[in-house]
């Protein structure tokens, strides 16, 4: 071939050949580049051009450009595609940020059904009417073309991330006086004589409910393990549901001692036993404050006419709205899912209510105090 030798000579470092030795009996490199690796090892150990074509099944011509770049280029670089565009690219950028627009836009705004756009969609859209719009260049337009406009821009219309809007303009304010409360409970559980750290004598309790606890029944029963048959328990996968139950749950922030009651409905009547189950418990000389959000069965007629049936006997602190993270009784909660209402299984919403409170009466066996730790103002 002109301007080749017949016997071009390589010159390899120790390195530079391990690396082409390893990348010819790769199996996951591209194939192009195993297959020039090949060419220019086989080359380096002496072969002609006639055995290497045998080896490689790689035409001649290939092989001497293969070779003639390695020796121009070095082989690192004669294993690389080298970089080029056949073509200037026909989509302008006016008509890439048209379709950008679109995609910033909704489906239904352009009388569609759906809600979200599609590569495809979007491609079908520009179709149709870029051409109108004068961006003829997308009268073809493809998924893959979409892809590639959106990926530059980077736009995912596809994709929904959700956020939450703080609807409370009190938030920091609340957030505050829930932290101030969780700092004072901390220093009273740190004294010896702890209720005397306040003006006057207090305990604090975080009271919320989890509602929507199923009672789910098996349709068949569960088969135990077996060693050496299956290790885990076998359960069916049909089941059936036979109704819901909400716990309500008041957490004694200084003993860890939980009060909770199980009921198939939360209303300012179920709340207000609550609120009588505390007044029964505590002693009359101690205020309660109670830590919760701002559910109408907290703050409803019925509910305020029994607080004033009881003055001085409990104090509200709210937390702000999205703001159940502030919550210390909702780490209750979590214990709670984690452990016995793990894949639980009843046959009747009494059984779920039972367990429920034997599972409260096991948490109380063994209390745990839960502490707030990170108190930081400027969130």
């Amino acid at each position: 071939m002109p301007g080749i030798s017949k016997k071009p000579k390589l010159h390899l470092s120790t390195e530079q050949l391990c690396q082409l030795e390893k990348i010819a009996q790769s199996r996951t490199a591209p194939l192009r580049e195993v297959k020039r690796a090949q060419v220019l090892f086989q080359k380096y150990q002496g072969e002609s051009i006639t055995a290497i074509q045998r080896i490689t099944g790689v035409s001649r011509e290939t092989i001497y450009k293969y070779i003639e770049k390695a020796l121009a280029l070095g082989p690192e670089e004669a294993l690389k595609d080298k970089y080029h565009r056949p073509k200037e690219p026909t989509i302008a950028e006016n008509a890439k940020m048209w379709v950008v627009n679109i995609a910033c836009t909704r489906p239904k705004d352009h009388k569609y059904a759906a809600e979200l756009w599609t590569q495809s969609l979007l491609a079908r859209h520009a179709r149709e009417y870029a051409p109108k719009e004068g961006y003829a260049c997308l009268a073809m337009a493809s998924k893959a073309t979409i892809h590639r406009i959106l990926k530059e821009h980077p736009v995912q219309p596809h994709k929904i991330r959700y956020y939450l809007e703080k609807r409370d303009q009190e938030f920091k304010r609340k957030m505050e006086e829930v932290l101030i409360v969780y700092q004072e409970v901390n220093l009273q559980n740190k004294q010896d004589n702890s209720k005397e750290i306040l003006n006057h004598q207090t305990i604090t309790v975080s009271v919320d409910e989890k509602p929507g606890v199923q009672a789910i029944k098996n349709s068949a029963p569960d088969l135990q393990p077996i060693p050496g048959k299956y290790p885990q328990v076998m359960r069916d996968h049909e089941y059936k549901r036979l109704g819901t139950v909400s716990i309500l749950a008041a957490l004694d922030l200084h003993t860890g001692q939980v009060i909770a009651q199980v009921h198939e409905r939360y209303r300012s009547k179920e709340f207000i036993e609550l609120l009588k189950e505390l007044d029964a418990h505590y002693p009359s000389e101690y205020t309660i404050r109670i830590i919760l959000d701002n559910h109408s069965a907290h703050i409803s007629k019925e509910t305020m006419r029994y607080l004033s049936s009881r003055p001085n006997r409990f104090i509200y602190v709210h937390t702000p709205k999205h703001g159940s993270w502030l919550n210390l009784v909702e780490t209750l909660f979590g214990k709670m899912a984690r452990t016995f209402l793990k894949h639980i299984r009843v046959d009747s919403l009494t059984e779920l209510r039972n367990r429920i409170l034997k599972g409260i009466e096991e948490i109380n066996s063994n209390p745990i105090v839960f502490r707030w730790k990170k108190f930081d103002f400027t969130t």
